[in-house]
């Protein structure tokens, strides 16, 4: 209890109105999710869709459960709103205006609903289950079911591309995007069968007399008055929230009016670039506003540092960074005050500055080229292996010799490494760099990393067979592996752009390939892969060892012939099950 008040500060400062409505959008879709897995069991009968919508009912209207909902309900509409409001560029990307303007269709599409069911129960005792609403929907007012499945495909479409927006940053989101594409998919098709199959039943049973007296009873539907006032009260909630978003839109009319009498300032970027916007305009929503390059992954969300700016000149006169600017600048370390975020930065003096991270828009040719992917820090494992003798190999051949062997040998070394999930890297001479753990956890990588490695030497053993008319000695390596947090992106200056990964531990992996030289092995593997992957402690020898640049000696594993860790892989997994 006593750290309490340390973080609560921080979790403040952590949240922005962004994610307040992200939650509340999360509390909203697992709703939509669990009523459209009960739409969905129509595909076996109606009375397991009231089975089903029992239970839930029994959550959504367990009250604590009810008022986190409709709280949730009514925040996640106002915010939606006041994103109307102070969006003032609807350019960035298609598909962030179209999940405003499905999300703001909702509440109009929804209310009659909303209105008839819960709040005709909550007035007039009305009990509107599946056999009543499939009997209006089908029967009584066909009309209404396809008002009914618009709404359940906006309301679905519309929260697929938040939760997109929500995951599509996180490490895990390109293993799991497979699965939740099938999610987004099928869900909502089992959903619309279902309703669909529900309503061919009732149209079955709507013919018998009895089964008519027990479910079409004025203490289920109500009566015409009770009908009809209830839709007043939608009628009258619909044009109200229209009127608010009258206002909004209204409120955006009136501060663009002010903002122009207010005067223009002058943005220059560094560059010779100088744009001229109305005060009040973040800098990055006036780059957007003229074209002008500008990284932003996230989308000016304040929820990644891409944006950020440095100011050229003097800053005392720029507003104070908001609590959302301030945690995010803390977070990738940035005390100095020169560099805000160009997202929260709203000037309203002329500013000059320059991007910290330029996006890689144009080619060399000026044509649009593939956005540059700004780098992310996550957990890799580093494969170095190098050829051993290739300079005097190449004294005593042709040259296109020497490419030919080379070439064969890369390419064994490149098949080892994707055969078993890695990713050749780079090519540097006669040796190469293999990244594992990209779709995979720490301990999958390691494994992957050291299953490689045992590949890689019998791969070079068979080389060895098959040029052995041509070589006079066989072929060496050295391997170095070591694991650790490195920072992977897009390195390089236009069309000269290709992804790698910095970082300690890369750093680390090529000294240990170094290594093998001096202490006569083929492979060092760090004790941090050895671990990780679950290898039996006593399997190799340990060693401690200096690397360059380190204060502290670092623990090793020294491997005598390579072939032998996948065996030692295997034998720690089986040990491990």
């Amino acid at each position: 209890m006593a750290t309490a008040p340390v973080h609560m500060p921080e979790l403040v400062r952590a949240t922005s109105a962004r994610q307040v409505r992200l939650i509340c959008g999360v509390i909203l879709f697992s709703y939509v999710v669990s009523h459209f897995l009960n739409h969905a069991l129509g595909n076996i009968s109606v009375d397991a869709m009231e089975a089903g919508v029992y239970y839930h009912m029994l959550f959504w209207q367990f009250l604590p459960v009810a008022i986190v909902f409709y709280t949730a309900a009514l925040t996640h509409m106002g915010l939606g709103i006041y994103a109307l409001y102070q969006r003032r560029q609807f350019r960035w990307k298609t598909i962030e205006p179209l999940q405003l303007v499905l999300g703001l269709s909702i509440p109009a599409l929804v209310m009659a609903h909303v209105i008839g069911v819960r709040l005709g129960q909550t007035l007039y005792g009305h009990q509107k289950l599946y056999p009543q609403e499939l009997y209006l929907f089908f029967i009584g007012s066909p009309g209404r079911i396809w008002t009914m499945t618009t709404l359940l495909l906006i309301a679905w479409v519309h929260g697929c591309i938040g939760i997109y927006f929500w995951l599509r940053l996180k490490p895990f989101f390109k293993r799991a995007a497979p699965y939740l594409l099938a999610a987004a998919v099928l869900i909502p098709t089992l959903s619309l069968l279902g309703v669909y199959q529900g309503g061919r039943s009732i149209e079955i049973e709507a013919d018998d007399g009895e089964w008519r007296t027990h479910n079409l009873t004025r203490r289920q539907l109500g009566s015409v008055a009770e009908a009809n006032s209830l839709d007043r009260i939608s009628s009258a909630l619909t044009i109200g929230y229209f009127g608010l978003l009258g206002l909004a839109l209204a409120a955006r009319g009136v501060r663009a009016l002010r903002e122009r009498r207010g005067g223009m300032i002058a943005l220059s970027y560094g560059n010779g670039k100088t744009v001229r916007v109305p005060k009040g305009l973040s800098v990055l929503e006036a780059s957007l506003r003229h074209n002008v390059p500008h990284a932003s992954v996230c989308g000016g969300r304040a929820r990644c540092s891409t944006c950020r700016i440095r100011i050229i000149g003097d800053h005392g006169t720029l507003p104070e960074p908001s609590q959302r600017e301030a945690f995010v600048l803390a977070r990738v370390g940035t005390a100095d005050p020169s560099i805000r975020l160009a997202c929260q930065l709203r000037p309203d003096t002329d500013l000059s500055f320059f991007q910290l991270f330029t996006p890689h828009t144009h080619a060399a040719d000026g044509q649009a080229s593939t956005p540059a992917r700004i780098g992310q820090e996550r957990y890799l494992v580093s494969l170095f292996v190098d050829m051993r003798g290739s300079t005097q190999l190449a004294e005593k051949r042709l040259p296109f010799d020497t490419v030919f062997i080379v070439n064969r040998f890369l390419g064994a070394v490149s098949q080892a490494v994707i055969e078993h999930g890695g990713q050749p890297n780079q090519f540097v001479g006669d040796g190469m760099l293999a990244l594992f753990g990209l779709s995979a956890d720490p301990r999958e990588a390691c494994r992957q990393a050291l299953r490689a490695a045992g590949k890689l030497a019998a791969n070079i053993d068979e080389l060895n067979e098959l040029l052995s008319h041509d070589l006079r000695q066989p072929i060496r390596f050295g391997i170095g592996i070591h694991g650790g947090e490195v920072i992977i992106g897009d390195i390089g200056y236009r069309d000269h752009i290709v992804f790698t990964a910095l970082g300690d531990a890369v750093n680390v992996a090529a000294r240990l390939q170094d290594m093998t030289k001096t202490l006569a092995c083929e492979a060092i593997v760090s004790e941090e892969v050895r671990r990780t992957a679950g290898v039996a402690d006593e399997a190799l020898p340990q060693q401690e060892v200096a690397i360059r640049g380190r204060d502290e000696p670092m623990a090793v594993r020294v491997v005598a012939d390579a072939r032998e860790l996948a065996a030692l892989v295997d034998r720690g997994e089986r040990v491990a099950a």
